[in-house]
């Protein structure tokens, strides 16, 4: 039980999953950022796990923990072994996918066109919650194709919730799954966060987050203070995570500070990628996660430069990281 009082604490605000962006690599370097904000890993689908026997797929550090698996599925016994794997592997909570609008998953019977079976949706939480004791949650939209949100998406909340999820992170856009791209979307159906505020009135008793294009911490300290219990950010933590995570255990958590740093963070990297290189590992791997690191700073264009064409050298390592610092105004000096 205590485990979930933590990473209920933590998901006050947390990363959203991102397919090919939040690996360990990137999770690491939010890490240095935030120590109290939750993270995901990106979507782990239920058949590479039991039926591929990929389990190097849930690998992680301690340190990167509070960390949350997102699982993709639609088979309830195969996606509660998979939630019995996360939790044997150190994971304090399994996310399901119900959100993901991707071609890919949706011929797959998951992500967000599980949305039109909530009852499938119940049947597979039932399963993950019966299978582990970490906590079972879920992520989905407001509603998909011609669905009208205000009404499928309370009975998705309570069919769901009576299999005992009680955490769910809503995304608050619908997701057409016919004639829109995944780019589009993260754009193009409006984005209705009044509607996920009034679930939270509704069913108090769920624990509500809310995700899609939010920017800011400012914006998360807002829909907090309008009484949801969750924010979710996603495009932005990755682009500008210094701007969203460095003052988040202060502003979020009631932290003493003092707030990180991009520099203490891009320095607290550079043992990380020299043991990835050392390991074999190309130091791109790491670096391609640190480019929005000092956005909207003098010399940000200069370090993303730096970075991008200094990770493509024969040999690159941890040294790659110092050079472009040293593009930075006042960052050597920060030492």
């Amino acid at each position: 039980m205590e485990h979930k009082l933590l990473i209920k604490k933590a998901s006050r605000l947390s990363v959203a999953p991102m397919m090919d962006w939040t690996d360990r690599h990137c999770r690491m370097l939010h890490r240095q950022l935030s120590k109290e904000t939750l993270l995901y890993t990106e979507m782990v689908t239920a058949p590479a796990l039991v039926r591929g026997g990929a389990l190097h797929l849930l690998d992680h550090a301690a340190e990167e923990r509070p960390l949350a698996l997102q699982l993709g599925g639609s088979e309830p016994e195969e996606l509660a072994e998979a939630a019995a794997l996360g939790w044997q592997a150190g994971y304090c909570e399994i996310n399901l996918n119900v959100g993901c609008p991707s071609d890919k998953v949706q011929s797959g019977c998951f992500g967000a066109v599980l949305m039109k079976d909530p009852d499938l949706v119940a049947r597979c939480t039932a399963a993950m919650i019966s299978a582990s004791p970490a906590e079972v949650t879920v992520k989905c939209r407001i509603g998909v194709d011609e669905d009208d949100p205000a009404d499928v998406l309370p009975r998705f909340l309570e069919t769901v919730a009576a299999s005992g999820i009680r955490r769910f992170a809503v995304h608050a856009r619908k997701a057409w799954l016919k004639g829109l791209s995944p780019k589009e979307n993260r754009d193009i159906p409006p984005l209705d966060y009044p509607l996920v505020v009034a679930m939270k009135r509704r069913y108090p008793e769920l624990h509500i987050s809310v995700n899609g294009g939010i920017a800011s911490l400012e914006q998360a300290e807002a829909f907090l203070a309008e009484g949801l219990d969750g924010v979710m950010i996603g495009r932005a933590a990755y682009h500008e995570p210094a701007a969203i995570l460095a003052a988040a255990d202060r502003r979020i958590y009631g932290a003493a500070g003092p707030d990180s740093s991009a520099e203490d963070a891009a320095r607290a990297m550079i043992p990380y990628i020299a043991a990835h290189v050392d390991a074999g590992g190309r130091a791109h791997s790491v670096t391609r996660h640190m480019l929005g690191l000092f956005a909207g700073r003098p010399g940000a264009r200069a370090w993303r430069r730096h970075l991008s064409t200094a990770a493509a050298r024969p040999g690159a390592g941890a040294e790659i990281v110092e050079e472009a610092l040293a593009l930075i105004p006042g960052a050597l000096a920060a030492e």
